[in-house]
């Protein structure tokens, strides 16, 4: 693959190992780059390498849950691994998809099947002197955790997006239907912790939900792809939807890190005014919107700034800016192929805002003032969809992290920006 010559970027594709489809890139704090690539697995690229090691199930990546006394589902196994987020020196936080009836399969009667419904869900990675050593965290719910759902509760299973907060020693999960809670230090779920909270290093989960109804005006309840997830100083924790998004008041709540005290100031019906429509339906929750009433949000990213404000990007619309309240302010790259935006970061640097496109629009960058486009120094790049950035180190040792994916059957790359 030729890479465009462009000025303070590196860039990497598979001639370097790396994987045909880039999802997500992120970086340890020991320099060890990790890239999330679907199917093929997760990869590594060692501080001061040219080329990426691989890794897959045969080297001990999970994605898939437990059952009872800790014995893994029958049946062949799906990895596609989606998202990244780095963690302590060699070590990563991986996210996995989840088969495709995974999400409502525990609830079919006669066609439940463990290995759908306890499919992907989230590995902590760490690398050892032979290999890697994988830590499990099974996004879900046993037996009496959940008052309403005494039996068990299986709906979290495709983990879109991955944050750990260092500061307050949490770990987030964005994910289909809700988010969740992980306990970064776990390090391993006994056998016969049986989705008990005290062992199995996860707490789920919340979601900003509304009632909506379908055509036949039959009500159901409306949420999912929690893509958008930004830690606010305080440990409170922004998360997006695409229908909601909410400020999880996991952290300033009365007793903090009490879940189920922080998931009611999300869902309960008094709490309406913390479920933030960004681009309003043109019916709002209490009026139960219909198909012609929803003008979903469909976000994509969240990036906090200095000021406690939120950017908050939209698959579909573009860019909404939230004041520390969780108001909106203003609107931006509302019109054309700039609407499409598929990933958001704050640049670490000054604190400029970088937008990835997903149809044609490489990457866009708010500073001050300016919107400032990289699509022609990117080349033939620009076209494929911008899935991830991250960014990483300060000052003179910032990098921004770019993840390419591939576009009409050509590969991906990952990208490495050092300018200014």
């Amino acid at each position: 693959m030729v890479y465009p010559d462009a000025t303070g970027w590196t860039f990497y594709g598979p001639e370097h190992g790396a994987p045909h489809e880039v999802l997500g890139v992120t970086e340890d704090e020991g320099g060890n780059l990790w890239v999330a690539g679907g199917e093929e697995g997760l990869f590594l690229l060692r501080p001061g390498a040219s080329t990426f090691e691989r890794f897959t199930m045969d080297d001990g990546l999970r994605p898939y849950g437990f059952l009872k006394n800790g014995i893994a589902p029958v049946g062949p196994k799906y990895l596609k691994v989606l998202s990244v987020a780095g963690g302590p020196a060699g070590t990563v936080f991986v996210g996995y998809q989840g088969l495709p009836d995974c999400e409502s399969n525990y609830y079919t009667p006669g066609a439940k099947n463990p290995n759908s419904y306890k499919s992907g869900d989230a590995d902590k990675v760490t690398l050892t002197e032979t290999g890697i050593d994988v830590v499990h965290y099974d996004i879900s719910s046993g037996p009496g955790v959940v008052g309403e759902e005494s039996g068990g509760r299986e709906k979290l299973c495709s983990v879109l997006r991955i944050v750990w907060d260092k500061k307050h020693g949490h770990l987030w999960f964005g994910a289909n239907h809700g988010f969740a809670w992980g306990d970064p230090e776990h390090t391993g779920t006994p056998p016969d912790c049986n989705g008990q909270r005290e062992c199995s290093g996860v707490m789920e989960h919340a979601h900003p939900h509304i009632n909506a109804k379908d055509a036949s005006g039959h009500v159901f309840r409306l949420t999912d792809a929690y893509y958008g997830i930004a830690v606010r100083p305080d440990g409170d924790v922004w998360f997006g939807g695409a229908n909601r998004s909410t400020r999880f008041r996991f952290m300033s709540i009365k007793t903090p890190r009490d879940f189920e005290t922080a998931r009611k100031q999300t869902e309960n019906g008094s709490a309406i005014k913390n479920r933030i429509d960004l681009w309003p339906d043109l019916v709002d929750e209490v009026g139960i919107p219909g198909p012609s009433d929803r003008v979903d949000d469909l976000v994509s990213g969240m990036a906090l700034m200095p000021d406690g404000s939120v950017w908050v990007s939209s698959f579909a619309r573009g860019l909404a800016h939230m004041d520390a309240t969780g108001v909106v302010n203003r609107y931006v790259l509302g019109t054309g192929a700039d609407r499409f935006v598929s990933s958001l970061a704050r640049d670490l640097a000054d604190d400029s805002l970088w937008a990835g496109h997903r149809w044609g629009g490489g990457l866009t960058r708010l500073k001050e003032d300016m919107v400032m486009r990289y699509s022609q120094a990117l080349g033939a790049l620009s076209y494929h969809p911008v899935w991830d950035i991250q960014s990483v180190g300060s000052g003179p040792e910032r990098r921004l992290l770019v993840a390419f994916g591939s576009e009409s059957g050509r590969p991906g790359a990952i990208g490495i920006y050092r300018g200014e």
